[in-house]
Protein backbone atom coordinates (compact mmCIF):
# COMPACT_ATOMS: atom_id res chain seq x y z
CA UNK A 1 0.00 0.00 0.00
CA UNK A 2 1.28 3.39 -0.76
CA UNK A 3 0.79 6.53 0.78
CA UNK A 4 -0.76 10.02 -0.84
CA UNK A 5 -1.14 12.78 0.75
CA UNK A 6 -1.65 11.11 3.69
CA UNK A 7 -4.35 8.79 2.39
CA UNK A 8 -3.32 4.88 1.56
CA UNK A 9 -4.06 3.80 -1.87
CA UNK A 10 -4.12 0.64 -2.76
CA UNK A 11 -2.69 -0.99 -5.94
CA UNK A 12 -5.86 -0.87 -7.97
CA UNK A 13 -6.10 2.67 -7.74
CA UNK A 14 -4.73 4.93 -10.56
CA UNK A 15 -1.95 6.66 -10.20
CA UNK A 16 -2.91 10.04 -12.04
CA UNK A 17 -6.64 10.49 -10.66
CA UNK A 18 -6.87 13.03 -8.03
CA UNK A 19 -9.29 12.09 -5.27
CA UNK A 20 -11.65 14.24 -6.61
CA UNK A 21 -11.93 12.05 -9.67
CA UNK A 22 -11.74 8.70 -7.33
CA UNK A 23 -14.64 9.71 -5.84
CA UNK A 24 -16.79 9.93 -8.75
CA UNK A 25 -17.64 13.47 -7.97
CA UNK A 26 -18.69 15.24 -11.36
CA UNK A 27 -16.67 13.50 -13.67
CA UNK A 28 -18.62 13.86 -16.57
CA UNK A 29 -18.84 18.13 -16.13
CA UNK A 30 -16.27 18.01 -19.14
CA UNK A 31 -18.57 16.59 -21.32
CA UNK A 32 -21.96 18.18 -20.25
CA UNK A 33 -19.75 21.06 -21.10
CA UNK A 34 -18.87 20.17 -24.62
CA UNK A 35 -22.49 19.00 -25.33
CA UNK A 36 -23.70 22.45 -24.20
CA UNK A 37 -20.91 24.35 -26.83
CA UNK A 38 -21.97 22.27 -29.12
CA UNK A 39 -25.93 23.14 -28.81
CA UNK A 40 -24.83 26.52 -28.44
CA UNK A 41 -22.75 26.70 -31.81
CA UNK A 42 -25.16 25.21 -33.68
CA UNK A 43 -27.82 28.04 -32.92
CA UNK A 44 -28.88 31.31 -34.78
CA UNK A 45 -27.62 33.27 -31.95
CA UNK A 46 -24.29 31.92 -32.10
CA UNK A 47 -23.85 32.71 -36.04
CA UNK A 48 -25.55 35.98 -35.48
CA UNK A 49 -23.33 36.57 -32.51
CA UNK A 50 -20.19 35.85 -34.33
CA UNK A 51 -21.18 38.26 -37.70
CA UNK A 52 -21.59 41.08 -35.37
CA UNK A 53 -18.30 40.06 -33.51
CA UNK A 54 -16.57 40.11 -36.88
CA UNK A 55 -18.25 43.39 -38.68
CA UNK A 56 -17.55 45.23 -35.13
CA UNK A 57 -13.47 44.03 -35.33
CA UNK A 58 -13.75 45.33 -38.95
CA UNK A 59 -15.36 48.48 -38.53
CA UNK A 60 -13.30 49.26 -35.56
CA UNK A 61 -9.80 48.15 -37.53
CA UNK A 62 -11.30 49.98 -41.04
CA UNK A 63 -12.74 53.44 -40.37
CA UNK A 64 -11.28 54.09 -37.38
CA UNK A 65 -8.18 56.28 -36.70
CA UNK A 66 -4.88 54.02 -37.62
CA UNK A 67 -4.18 55.46 -33.78
CA UNK A 68 -6.77 52.66 -31.85
CA UNK A 69 -6.36 50.13 -34.67
CA UNK A 70 -4.74 46.38 -33.53
CA UNK A 71 -5.52 44.33 -36.09
CA UNK A 72 -3.61 45.87 -40.03
CA UNK A 73 -6.22 45.96 -42.91
CA UNK A 74 -2.68 46.02 -44.82
CA UNK A 75 -2.22 42.73 -43.35
CA UNK A 76 -5.84 40.93 -44.12
CA UNK A 77 -6.63 41.42 -40.44
CA UNK A 78 -4.27 38.77 -39.21
CA UNK A 79 -5.11 38.74 -35.67
CA UNK A 80 -8.92 38.07 -36.73
CA UNK A 81 -7.88 35.47 -38.97
CA UNK A 82 -6.04 34.12 -35.79
CA UNK A 83 -8.85 34.35 -33.57
CA UNK A 84 -11.49 32.84 -35.97
CA UNK A 85 -8.92 29.86 -36.79
CA UNK A 86 -8.75 29.34 -32.34
CA UNK A 87 -11.99 29.61 -32.28
CA UNK A 88 -12.44 26.89 -34.76
CA UNK A 89 -9.48 24.73 -34.08
CA UNK A 90 -11.19 24.29 -30.76
CA UNK A 91 -14.80 24.04 -31.65
CA UNK A 92 -14.07 21.04 -33.87
CA UNK A 93 -12.64 18.46 -31.40
CA UNK A 94 -15.10 19.76 -28.94
CA UNK A 95 -17.93 19.25 -31.50
CA UNK A 96 -16.85 15.41 -32.08
CA UNK A 97 -16.52 14.78 -28.38
CA UNK A 98 -20.27 16.25 -28.17
CA UNK A 99 -21.46 13.70 -31.11
CA UNK A 100 -19.11 10.76 -29.60
CA UNK A 101 -21.25 11.26 -26.25
CA UNK A 102 -24.35 11.33 -28.40
CA UNK A 103 -23.09 8.16 -30.15
CA UNK A 104 -23.16 6.51 -26.93
CA UNK A 105 -26.43 7.54 -26.09
CA UNK A 106 -27.79 6.55 -28.96
CA UNK A 107 -26.27 3.52 -28.76
CA UNK A 108 -27.62 2.34 -25.55
CA UNK A 109 -30.97 3.58 -25.95
CA UNK A 110 -31.10 1.01 -29.50
CA UNK A 111 -29.87 -1.52 -27.35
CA UNK A 112 -32.66 -0.68 -24.89
CA UNK A 113 -35.31 -0.42 -27.27
CA UNK A 114 -33.96 -4.05 -28.97
CA UNK A 115 -34.71 -5.59 -25.66
CA UNK A 116 -38.18 -3.90 -24.95
CA UNK A 117 -39.07 -5.22 -28.67
CA UNK A 118 -37.92 -8.61 -28.04
CA UNK A 119 -40.19 -8.33 -24.69
CA UNK A 120 -43.23 -7.27 -26.44
CA UNK A 121 -42.66 -9.93 -29.08
CA UNK A 122 -42.17 -12.53 -26.35
CA UNK A 123 -45.48 -11.10 -24.76
CA UNK A 124 -47.06 -10.83 -27.75
CA UNK A 125 -46.08 -15.03 -28.67
CA UNK A 126 -47.16 -15.48 -25.40
CA UNK A 127 -50.46 -14.37 -26.18
CA UNK A 128 -51.15 -15.60 -28.79
CA UNK A 129 -50.34 -19.10 -27.76
CA UNK A 130 -52.74 -18.61 -24.83
CA UNK A 131 -55.48 -17.34 -27.34
CA UNK A 132 -55.00 -20.29 -29.47
CA UNK A 133 -55.41 -22.47 -26.28
CA UNK A 134 -58.46 -21.03 -25.12
CA UNK A 135 -60.16 -21.32 -28.76
CA UNK A 136 -59.27 -24.80 -28.91
CA UNK A 137 -61.06 -25.59 -25.39
CA UNK A 138 -63.90 -23.37 -25.84
CA UNK A 139 -64.67 -25.99 -29.10
CA UNK A 140 -64.54 -28.57 -26.28
CA UNK A 141 -66.76 -27.00 -24.18
CA UNK A 142 -70.83 -27.83 -24.25
CA UNK A 143 -72.77 -24.97 -26.44
CA UNK A 144 -76.32 -23.81 -25.39
CA UNK A 145 -77.87 -26.10 -28.09
CA UNK A 146 -75.47 -29.59 -26.69
CA UNK A 147 -76.86 -28.68 -23.17
CA UNK A 148 -80.74 -28.25 -24.38
CA UNK A 149 -80.32 -31.54 -26.55
CA UNK A 150 -78.62 -33.84 -23.32
CA UNK A 151 -81.63 -32.13 -21.28
CA UNK A 152 -84.44 -32.82 -23.48
CA UNK A 153 -83.18 -36.54 -23.86
CA UNK A 154 -83.38 -36.92 -20.35
CA UNK A 155 -86.60 -35.35 -20.28
CA UNK A 156 -88.17 -37.75 -22.51
CA UNK A 157 -86.26 -40.60 -21.09
CA UNK A 158 -87.83 -39.48 -17.29
CA UNK A 159 -91.27 -39.08 -18.96
CA UNK A 160 -90.90 -42.68 -20.96
CA UNK A 161 -90.16 -43.84 -17.33
CA UNK A 162 -92.96 -41.84 -15.81
CA UNK A 163 -95.61 -43.65 -18.49
CA UNK A 164 -94.36 -46.97 -17.99
CA UNK A 165 -96.55 -50.03 -16.22
CA UNK A 166 -95.27 -49.89 -12.77
CA UNK A 167 -94.81 -53.79 -12.80
CA UNK A 168 -92.34 -53.49 -16.23
CA UNK A 169 -88.88 -53.06 -15.31
CA UNK A 170 -87.35 -49.83 -16.25
CA UNK A 171 -84.88 -49.14 -18.80
CA UNK A 172 -81.33 -48.61 -17.74
CA UNK A 173 -80.69 -45.40 -18.63
CA UNK A 174 -78.02 -44.92 -20.69
CA UNK A 175 -74.97 -41.76 -20.81
CA UNK A 176 -76.05 -40.09 -23.84
CA UNK A 177 -72.42 -37.82 -23.34
CA UNK A 178 -69.68 -39.69 -26.14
Amino acid sequence: MARVEGRVRGLDAPKGLSGRARRGRDTDRFGRFTEWLARAMGTPWFIAGLTIFCLVWLAWNTFLPAAVHFDSQKNGYTVLTLVLSLQASYAAPLILLAQNRQDDRDRVQFEQDRQQATRNLADTEYLAREVVALRLALREAPTKDFIRQELRALFDELEAAREAPADAEPEPVTDAVD
